[in-house]
């Protein structure tokens, strides 16, 4: 009976080594699979639904809503038919995608006025592409998941009391409302720094891009590695995701070929506990390079 024991014991003890290593590795790696893109700036890019049938990404952001605040809003979606995208929005989410509005950009204009500026925009947003109800729905009855930031002029202010009433609406809602920024790599990024310490942010997409004291190149590896760990290190509370160009076309600076990223880059970001994936700009030129197929299996 002893040895029979001792002998299951010992059996025991062997798989649980097993798991423990296996469990081990995957936490070692890192990786998560998961890619957010940016959709919605040119009809070349192909549907919204199209882009979620490829099974590439896990989060599409539609980009932009370019003006909000003082009363004054307007979505571009260039090229692409509003009445479509309500439908493939309701085809994404029944694969488990997230699909974002993202709000700013690097044109148009956007700010908030004051407190009660930025509470009137979260009313706005939630009532026209959330779970509020308005006539003017531009996506009809679909609903979408959250907001991201993507903040890039027109001054900081009150963007943390836009984060705090969009999140009030999480427990208004029949879902969450998924709060992401994409802010520049220098931190802390100088129109979203406040907003970020409020902690509210689900996911922050950093853009390690058009920024070449931050972004990944040979001779940059040490403040790169430093300005990532920064970044994850002030965010506990979010994930944090690795923002790059699909294409050298996308961005001034900041492209990582995909053999690098694979084999240099990856290896640093996914040491970080809260690293979430990578996010990239945009659709279009991921469908141009075939970037995310060529690192999906990595990331």
């Amino acid at each position: 009976m002893a040895s029979k024991m001792a002998s299951r014991l010992a059996s025991s003890a062997a798989v649980c080594v097993v798991l423990l290593s296996c469990l081990g590795a995957a936490a070692a790696t890192g990786k998560t699979g998961r890619i957010t893109v940016y959709w919605g700036q040119t009809a070349s890019e192909g549907s919204l639904h199209k882009a979620c049938a490829s099974n590439l990404y896990s989060t599409v952001i539609l980009s932009f809503l370019t003006n909000f605040g003082s009363g004054h809003y307007k979505l571009d979606l260039t090229g692409h038919s509003w009445s479509a995208v309500g439908p493939d929005v309701k085809y994404c989410q029944s694969k488990k995608i997230l699909v974002l509005l993202a709000i700013g950009g690097g044109f148009g204009k956007y700010s908030l006025a004051s407190k009660a500026d930025a509470k009137a925009v979260a009313d706005h947003i939630w009532d026209v592409y959330l779970g509020g109800h308005s006539k003017t729905r531009p996506f009809g009855n679909a609903v979408l998941d959250g907001v991201d930031f993507d903040i890039e002029h027109g001054g900081s202010k009150h963007y943390d009391d836009l984060a705090r009433y969009l999140k009030d609406y999480s427990k208004k809602g029949k879902k969450k409302v998924w709060i992401t920024a994409a802010p520049q790599c220098p931190f802390p990024d100088r129109m979203l720094g406040q907003a970020l310490r409020t902690g509210l942010f689900d996911r922050v997409h950093v853009q390690f891009y058009n920024n070449p004291v931050c972004s990944y190149r040979a001779g940059n590896v040490a403040a790169f590695t430093r300005a990532w760990n920064t970044w994850t290190r002030s965010l506990p509370r979010s994930t944090v995701y690795l923002g790059l160009p699909a294409a050298r076309g996308a961005a001034g600076s900041g492209y990582v070929p995909p053999a690098t990223l694979v084999s240099k880059v990856l290896p640093i970001v996914q040491r970080s506990r809260n690293y979430g994936g990578i996010m990239l700009w945009s659709r279009y030129w991921d469908l141009q390079t075939g970037y995310s197929s060529a690192v999906k299996h990595a990331v």
